[in-house]
């Protein structure tokens, strides 16, 4: 009998919300207080260095996906850059460890979150959600992905009342931009650290490659899908990070695991419980999204013969790979309940941003072996500036180390 394989199935609208809500709620919920506290002022700024590093690599990825619509991702491109295993190996599991460090971080953010609702201590959230999560994950890839693009909805509509809340502010901006832009020397070095730090809240449009295997006509809609949603994130990141730092004393919002409770409250006077409720909702999307992306990774890299075979396994009744799963889930289980969520943030950056110059890395060889190679998604000169932006941001994250 032949092995069971994913079901192609995915469109491209529940592709776009399932990058959206990936992009949403790996970060903004849980991390714009550490980015205010870090760039202070030049928060928005920051937020735009980070959206331009990912863009240019959003092109990249949309440019391999489209030639190599595979699960295994990453290492199938440097694999057909290179034809070194190792790296391609190496690359991946990177990949696939930012996502489990991704999901931790999240589920300490939703913890932080569920604390504001009830007694349960943080190990109880933490642990409770992850096991939910994970059968969701086991469920199916349309059960996983529907839900998800339900959170999905519910965690914009909650940006856009902390938005609304700020409208005051942001009616100030012509007037106080200046106040955004840095002007003295410590105050660029906070640029650099905050956008290095803002980078993570754009990171999940790189794991919609990841469900290719599952997605109708990917040569098409993985593009289309992965530029749309983050360009969607980029747009309400942007105006609330101009809000927040026009409204607040950005210190203020430093430390805080439920930023936009805090911001909801200061700026309209009321009880922050309903924002609370989207950012449980923000964390859970951002969670099974990257379960969702490590087991298809893993799944991958088994397929490929780079993994053990049980990894590719995959359940003849769910058609989603089971063995895979429950090893993300475990994982993601023991990070979060032993690390804070800024130290795994900062990691899952550092690790998706040597990723990044890997696989700009790889299209500029690819092109300079054939200049006619691929489908013209990204032009000729994203792949290598993408390459020195993404060097440029992690030597920011390096100096934050240091310092």
């Amino acid at each position: 009998m032949s092995q069971p394989s994913l079901r192609r199935s995915v469109g491209p609208v529940l592709l776009t919300l399932y990058g959206l809500g990936n992009i949403v709620g790996a970060g903004i919920y849980v991390l714009l207080g550490e980015v205010a506290g870090a760039a202070g002022s030049t928060a928005p700024l920051a937020f735009a260095v980070a959206m331009i590093v990912a863009a240019l690599s959003a092109l990249t990825y949309g440019e391999l996906a489209a030639c190599y619509p595979r699960a295994s991702g990453e290492a199938l491109y440097l694999e057909r850059a290179f034809g070194v295993p190792a790296l391609s190996l190496a690359a991946g599991l990177a990949i696939a460890v930012a996502g489990i460090v991704s999901a931790a971080a999240l589920a300490r953010g939703f913890a932080g979150y569920f604390a504001e609702l009830t007694p349960v201590p943080n190990w109880g959230g933490i642990a409770g959600v992850v096991l939910i999560l994970a059968g969701i994950a086991v469920w199916g890839i349309q059960q996983s992905l529907r839900a998800s693009a339900v959170m999905t909805v519910v965690q914009v509509a909650g940006l856009l009342m902390v938005i609304a809340g700020l409208g005051g502010a942001l009616a100030e901006l012509p007037e106080r931009a200046d106040e955004l832009v840095p002007a003295a020397p410590q105050a660029w070095m906070g640029l650099w650290m905050g956008g290095f730090l803002a980078f993570y809240a754009f990171i999940g449009f790189e794991d919609m490659v990841k469900v290719a295997e599952e997605v109708r006509r990917p040569r098409r809609n993985l593009p289309l899908a992965v530029l749309a949603a983050l360009g969607g994130a980029a747009l309400l990141y942007l105006v609330l990070a101009a809000g927040v730092v026009l409204a607040l004393e950005p210190a203020s919002l430093a430390g805080t695991e439920a930023p936009l409770v805090v911001i909801y409250e200061a700026t309209t006077g009321r009880r922050g419980m309903v924002i609370t409720l989207f950012g449980l909702v923000a964390t859970l999307s951002g969670i099974l999204a990257q379960l969702i992306m490590a087991s298809r990774l893993l799944y991958g890299l088994a397929e490929e013969g780079w993994l053990p075979a049980v990894l590719a396994r995959v359940s003849p009744r769910t058609r989603t790979p089971i063995p895979a799963t429950v090893v993300v889930a475990g994982l993601v289980l023991i990070l979060a309940l032993a690390f804070p969520v800024v130290g795994l943030a900062g990691l899952t950056s550092a690790l998706i941003l040597a990723v990044f110059a890997g696989v700009n890395l790889a299209l500029w060889r690819l092109r300079r072996g054939d200049p006619g190679w691929g489908v013209g998604i990204a032009p000729r000169w994203a792949p290598p500036i993408a390459l020195a932006a993404t060097l440029l941001l992690a030597a920011g994250g390096v100096a934050s180390l240091v310092r």
